[in-house]
């Protein structure tokens, strides 16, 4: 037997054996959950998933990616964060404040990152917004409501009384209240609150605010975002103006909307989570807010509640829904 003739061939299984074991080595897993599907909130996901693979990381090649809705259940949620855990996986990206408190209740050591989440501090996801020293960090969707009710004025002038579909069960949505509560006396504004405590509720407490509010603020609380369409329909059956935190819920029928771009928000989340894929701790990475602000409006829609928007507020717009 001719043993050098060997020696190439052992050195090819050699290198392919090399090769193989660093394309292993290199295959990281993300498992990212969210509280329900709807527009902002698949765009976050889809964002996610987008910046990883601009990092470098793609799912099928190099990335484990799995990604499961509770679909409004937070029961399921916690269902969801267990099973994750579980898996042990390089990552979990939890969108939504009840995702993100499900997941991070259910694990100390695996790293997860959240996204879509008003106040982190406030649902107890981080002891501040800076570097936590634990397994967790992420990206807030926090808006400056000083802001947004501006933009109320600027669609409804005489505006006195705003009023407000929330879960009173979610602390994104708690959280906005609150502050609304402070803020609208300063302002000369009223609040009015209907609780919809879940989806199918939305359009009975948008109906209770009939003849109470001069226009309707809908802020990224996910029961009402989910069931838009319906409060839409109130809107336009008591001709009451719907302003939007959330910019897609301008094509679903806001009438407009200063928000964040929530695929840009997505791949904010995404880029944090490459970092720990390459080596960085969560706990290391201080929480952070999204500072990109569009503004949204939608002519027609506003016209199906009852008013017209002003050219100066379209021309402003970064886009507008036809």
């Amino acid at each position: 037997m001719n043993f050098k003739s060997l020696a190439p061939l052992g050195a090819v299984a050699l290198a392919i054996a090399s090769l193989t074991g660093a394309a292993y080595a290199q295959e990281k897993s993300v498992a990212v959950t969210a509280i329900v599907e709807h527009p902002a909130l698949d765009a976050v996901r889809d964002g996610v998933q987008a910046a990883l693979k601009a990092e470098g990381f793609e799912s099928g090649k190099n990335l484990k990616w799995q990604y499961q809705s509770a679909q409004g259940n937070t029961g399921t949620a916690a269902q969801i964060a267990r099973k994750f855990v579980g898996d042990k996986p390089d990552a979990i990206v939890a969108i939504a404040t009840p995702s993100a408190q499900a997941v991070v209740a259910s694990t100390k050591s695996v790293p997860v990152v959240y996204s879509a989440v008003t106040d982190p501090v406030i649902a107890k996801l981080v002891p501040s917004w800076e570097a936590s020293k634990t397994n967790v960090t992420g990206v807030s969707d926090l808006l400056a409501l000083d802001k947004q009710m501006d933009l109320v004025k600027q669609v409804v002038p005489n505006a006195k009384r705003i009023g407000m579909v929330y879960n009173p069960g979610e602390a994104n949505s708690v959280v906005v209240v609150k502050e609304l509560q402070k803020l609208l006396p300063t302002l000369g504004l009223t609040l009015v609150e209907a609780a919809a405590p879940r989806s199918v509720d939305v359009s009975s407490a948008a109906r209770s605010l009939v003849g109470k509010v001069d226009v309707i603020y809908t802020s990224t609380d996910n029961n009402v975002v989910s069931a838009y369409e319906a409060l839409v329909k109130v809107g336009q059956d008591a001709k009451i103006p719907l302003v939007a935190s959330d910019t897609d819920s301008v094509k679903r029928g806001a009438v407009a909307a200063y928000g964040i771009n929530y695929r840009d928000l997505g791949e904010q989340t995404g880029r944090m989570v490459a970092r720990i894929l390459k080596g960085e701790k969560a706990g290391d990475i201080k929480s952070e807010v999204s500072t990109k602000m569009e503004l949204f409006v939608n002519p027609g829609a506003a016209e199906k509640q009852g008013i017209k928007l002003s050219e100066a507020l379209i021309k402003n717009a970064a886009q507008v829904v036809q």
